[in-house]
């Protein structure tokens, strides 16, 4: 005998759930786990000097190999220093805003008492 499922089979927010659901205050986050998170995130952004140098030396290494190869100099590596800082400041403002996002998120969690 086949039986009919109960539900649709979506995996959707709002499939089959009530508003008393929706509603519910969700589990208190583990103090270990909060600490854990927090320095996850730090070293997360301790890492943005890091990829604004590396941005920097790669685009400038490529643009003086570009004015050896076609007698450019110096402006190609002047041009790939400028996308090299525009690339590293863009990472910098991803990275401050992952950092904004996680503040809020460890602000909305339920303490633990």
């Amino acid at each position: 005998m086949f039986t009919v499922p109960s539900h649709s089979g979506e995996m959707s927010q709002g499939s089959g759930m009530t508003n008393a659901h929706r509603n519910a205050v969700p589990p208190a986050v583990d103090p270990a786990a909060r600490r854990a998170k927090r320095a996850y995130n730090a070293l997360s952004a301790s890492t943005v000097g890091l990829e604004l140098g590396v941005a920097v030396v790669i685009s400038v290494l490529l643009g003086i190999w570009l004015d050896r190869k076609l007698g450019t100099a110096p402006w190609l590596m002047l041009g790939m220093l400028v996308l090299g800082l525009v690339a590293g400041f863009r990472s910098v403002l991803r990275a401050v805003r992952r950092a904004e996002r996680a503040a809020e998120q460890e602000d909305q969690e339920p303490r633990r008492g």
